[in-house]
């Protein structure tokens, strides 16, 4: 049996490069994905996150756009693994297994942006959608995006010539 996967963007069109995550997710919709993936859009919606995060998926892959202070269109992967113990400083795993979570691996692809105001998306965070697009449907089908180890982050560079 394949493990259930939930692959959920996180953000707002209303606020610039907020719309990183919605924009990954209408492009996966658009691929041929395997059955075992849920595909969620949950903007703004936190609270229906957290019930969907809660339903017996074994992976959660969560999109969003993350100002960390780095290169804006700059992908980061951080691959947690929910069943182990977490470095120091790390409460959102705890919490989730609080809450009744169930998923053995949480993923979150952050994108850093440049704006986060106005519509639409800047050049370089709008380059880095097709590099997102293609981290997440390897998850999916099992392949994981490079050699990032449990509970790391890997830098990656989605602006071309960079």
């Amino acid at each position: 049996m394949r493990p259930r996967v939930l692959v959920t963007g996180i953000g707002t069109i209303l606020r610039g490069d907020e719309g990183f995550a919605l924009e990954v997710v209408q492009r996966l919709a658009e691929r041929r994905l395997p059955s075992w993936v849920q595909l969620a859009d949950h903007g703004i919606g936190c609270g229906r996150l957290d019930c969907d995060m809660l339903g017996d998926y074994d992976t959660t892959v969560l999109v969003d756009g993350t100002p960390r202070g780095g290169t804006p269109g700059r992908l980061r992967v951080t691959d947690l693994d929910l069943t182990e113990a977490q470095p120091d400083g790390l409460i959102a795993p705890t919490l989730l297994r609080l809450l009744g979570c169930d998923a053995a691996r949480l993923v979150v692809v952050a994108c850093e942006p440049r704006s986060t105001t106005g519509l639409g998306l800047s050049p370089e965070v709008a380059a880095a959608v097709d590099e997102a697009v293609e981290l997440v449907t390897e998850l999916v089908w099992g392949e994981p995006p490079g050699a990032a180890a449990t509970g790391s982050s890997r830098l990656v560079p989605a602006v071309r010539g960079e």
